[in-house]
């Protein structure tokens, strides 16, 4: 298991990898989405919105005392689960780890396996779009 630079994030990959049943899985991820705040409508902007996903995502990230905070939400149960998840496992990351990070767990959380190939897409295009805001703030003048 490959260490992603955050603990959270680990332990959640850790999670989905040792649930045997694909329907454990998708499990989590539901009540991973069920857990993820109320966003609020400025969320919902095309500047926050996540290219490459056929569902509607919206994720947005802030840099506070040197950490990323997000905020985000998707028009599907699924999609939105894969987003908290996203969410939880790098809150509070300095940008640069995230920035870093391989796509790596994704595969290892075992979630393609019973994702259709555009969800597995749409999940790998979260991720890319949350390094791409985490590289922006790193860069952005304080």
């Amino acid at each position: 298991m490959a260490a992603t630079g955050s603990r959270t994030l680990d332990q959640m990959v850790e999670r989905l990898a040792g649930a045997s049943d694909p329907k454990r899985r998708y499990a989590y991820v539901l009540w991973l989405a069920r857990k993820l705040p109320v966003a609020e409508p400025s969320l919902f902007c095309e500047d926050n919105r996540v290219r490459g996903c056929i569902s509607q995502v919206y994720v947005r990230g802030t840099l506070q005392e040197g950490k990323l905070h997000w905020r985000g939400d998707s028009d599907a149960q699924i999609t939105k689960g894969l987003l908290a998840l996203l969410i939880e496992g790098t809150e509070g990351l300095k940008p640069q780890v995230l920035a870093a990070m391989s796509p790596a767990f994704i595969k290892e959380t075992g979630l393609q396996a019973s994702l259709t190939p555009s969800r597995a897409n749409g999940f790998l295009n979260i991720f890319k779009t949350m390094q791409a805001q985490a590289k922006l703030l790193a860069t952005a003048p304080l």
